[in-house]
């Protein structure tokens, strides 16, 4: 017999505290290796004009040919608080699809004037050759706001 999902859709609440951490400039990345082993990565963060999150990457990072192989993805956001146990702090994890944005697509020129506007040290590589912006599309989510404040998330919730 299969136990019923203890974890319930998002409320009102639940989304606004979800949007609230997707605010944050970075987030751990995880992903598929190519040898099939999993890879995580501290990332830089930031979200397009329509809310989705996107990173800048180097194809010199391991997380950039994985994510070209299989687009599938997780990302963590949520940091601990200075007091008290972490696991009673709010975190975020999103289950996502990445895209890459060629630097010919008409979003690139939106894209980098979005992410200099919150990542202005960027200034200094983001034209390198070998950067390119991610789009990470969510595909589901989970929301732990602390002890017994779990939530489900779905694409629409953001």
């Amino acid at each position: 017999m299969q136990r019923p999902d203890p974890t319930p859709p998002a409320d009102d609440a639940a989304r606004a505290e979800a949007l609230a951490l997707l605010n944050l400039r970075h987030a751990a990345l995880a992903y598929t290796a190519s040898d099939g082993a999993p890879g995580i990565s501290r990332i830089a963060l930031g979200r397009s004009a329509a809310g989705v999150p996107v990173t800048l990457i180097s194809s010199l990072a391991p997380h950039f040919a994985a994510l070209g192989a299989d687009g599938k993805c997780a990302l963590l956001l949520g940091e601990p608080g200075l007091k008290g146990d972490p696991l009673t702090h709010p975190r975020l994890m999103i289950r996502a699809r990445a895209e890459f944005v060629t630097s010919d697509s008409a979003s690139n020129g939106t894209l980098r004037t979005e992410w200099l506007r919150d990542h202005p040290k960027s200034k200094l590589y983001i034209d390198f050759t070998d950067f390119a912006f991610v789009l990470l599309h969510p595909v589901s989510a989970l929301l732990n706001g602390g002890f017994g404040k779990a939530f489900r998330l779905t694409p629409q919730d953001f």
